[in-house]
């Protein structure tokens, strides 16, 4: 052999080497990019923080919202997906989960209610951690009928009075007996009671005990 042909010879180590080594440090540089450019982009999937969903009009654990009929409750009992749910409260006031079986919500608060379901599946589960949200309020509405711009029913606020019912429908239409507007009321035992109220006194300063604060369910009538 001659030193030419020698001399190429070891230098097939060094080519080799050079072959083995090289391109994995570039495929492991560029692995290394991807995973930086694939943090910039942040997470791919939505943590809790940051997933779409319904917003809540109650916080949890509200001890002075009072739960009516027809409200959506979220309930979640941690660790136990099969029981927690979103339910409408019926017309009688009550609710139905998994285990727990027919529950009282109308009249409660959310608090109440998570301490009272917890009760009920004591017996199923092991230090039960529940959380009720009022996701829809729909209990907490009046009504206002007859001659206005826009008569129906309407989310009750806090303080409203019957000056405000009559302003949020848009005022009265021609016609509309300003004297003989009343308030009907249901009463605890299911019966109604008529409240009056007179338009022209009470503008002028007469008469202003009139001017009652709503309360749900409340229904303003423009005779």
């Amino acid at each position: 052999m001659t030193t030419e042909s020698a001399n190429r010879w070891s230098l097939v180590p060094i080519i080799l080497l050079a072959i083995v080594v090289f391109p994995g440090r570039a495929q492991a540089g560029e692995g290394g990019s991807q995973a930086g450019n694939s943090g910039a982009a942040g997470p791919a999937t939505p943590t809790a923080a940051n997933k779409p969903g319904t917003t809540a009009q109650v916080k949890p654990h509200d001890d002075t919202f009072v739960i009516g009929p027809d409200d959506v409750l979220s309930i979640s009992v941690w660790k136990e997906p099969d029981v927690s749910r979103v339910v409408p409260v019926r017309s009688d006031g009550k609710i139905s989960l998994p285990l727990a079986g027919e529950v009282q919500a109308g009249g409660t608060t959310p608090r109440q209610l998570e301490k009272a379901i917890a009760a009920k599946l004591q017996s199923y589960i092991s230090e039960p951690e529940v959380t009720v949200i009022v996701q829809q309020i729909n209990s907490q509405k009046f009504n206002i009928l007859g001659l206005v711009a826009k008569p129906g029913a309407y989310p009750l606020t806090n303080g409203a009075t019957v000056l405000d019912a009559i302003a949020l429908a848009g005022g009265f239409r021609d016609f509309a007996k300003q004297k003989s507007i009343y308030v009907l009321r249901q009463t605890p035992d299911g019966s109604q009671t008529r409240i009056p109220f007179n338009y022209k006194d009470v503008i002028k300063g007469k008469n202003v005990e009139q001017n009652i604060k709503l309360q749900p369910r409340d229904t303003v009538v423009i005779p």
